[in-house]
């Protein structure tokens, strides 16, 4: 497909494209900041065999708009000011479209993966399977993020809170049992059906390091509480707690700098999913709070 059905699609899409923008930043000249950088990335892509080009150009401007909402938290911007520094006249766009500024404020509490995972599920109704590749988590984790998106936007700080030093104790406990190679410990923390992913990088680290032998061999995507278990017995000993994507989870640093993230899932009182991720690039797109 040339670029001139391309953009004639991103022009018929334009009116929802720029809400789904504006949701998610919460500015208008963010949001049309947004929609120029997707201009220019649709004039170099090739979508030749994408079927559905309004999903396609929505997965596009989300991808943009959790650049920029990474990068805004990074310069730790104030919600809501422009670059001047001064408050944007969004007033009657903000009721227009159902989003108050009391709805605002609590997104920007949010995580940038948990806020577009809260927005694009709860607001325009993507399936966590097509959200999951935009956060770079999977279909599980991203449900957990919208989770815990919507339960602050409800309101439910307490809630939230109460869940996330659940989640912390489950992490200590997994960590603890793991530092002192209690295969016991481990298996009362986890899912029956846990799953642990790891990314390229980790899988080189571990073979070189001769980590997850045997019972639990380390490799892309490991299954079941037996085999994560026998991967971590005895292993992550400098693991420190951090939250991942607002999440409990622990990091491995050196000199500081973070080298290693442990990225949980939680369900029903156990830990379901862990996404080990070393590659800089990912660890660069993670929200780290240590």
């Amino acid at each position: 497909m040339t670029a001139d059905p391309l953009n004639e699609a991103f022009e018929a899409n334009r009116k929802h494209l720029r809400q789904v923008a504006f949701r998610l930043l919460g500015s208008a000249s963010d949001a049309d900041d947004a929609l120029q950088e997707a201009w220019m990335r649709v004039n170099r892509a090739d979508a030749t065999a994408v079927e559905n080009l309004g999903g396609w150009l929505t997965t596009l401007v989300a991808r943009v708009c959790l650049d920029l909402l990474r990068s805004k938290r990074s310069r730790r911007e104030e919600p809501g000011a422009t670059r001047e520094g001064t408050v944007e006249p969004e007033a009657d766009w903000l009721l227009a479209d159902s989003l108050g500024p009391a709805l605002l404020i609590v997104l920007e509490a949010l995580s940038p993966a948990e806020r577009v995972a809260f927005v694009l599920h709860d607001v325009f109704d993507l399936a966590f399977e097509e959200i999951a590749p935009i956060v770079g988590r999977s279909a599980a984790a991203t449900r957990q993020l919208a989770s815990r998106g919507r339960r602050r936007v409800r309101g439910g700080q307490a809630e939230a809170d109460a869940d996330l030093k659940r989640q912390r104790e489950l992490v200590d406990a997994f960590f603890a049992a793991s530092r002192s190679n209690d295969l016991q410990g481990l298996l009362a923390v986890l899912a029956p059906d846990v799953v642990l992913r790891a990314d390229e990088t980790a899988l080189q680290v571990a073979a070189s390091n001769k980590w997850g032998t045997g019972a639990g061999e380390l490799g892309p995507e490991l299954r079941g509480a037996d085999a994560v278990a026998n991967a971590f017995k005895g292993r992550a000993g400098g693991a420190k707690p951090a939250l991942i994507d607002g999440a409990a989870g622990a990091v491995l640093a050196v000199h500081g700098e973070v080298r290693s993230a442990f990225a949980f899932t939680f369900e029903d009182g156990r830990i379901t999913e862990i996404e080990l991720v070393m590659a800089p690039a990912k660890l660069s797109q993670l929200s780290i709070v240590r």
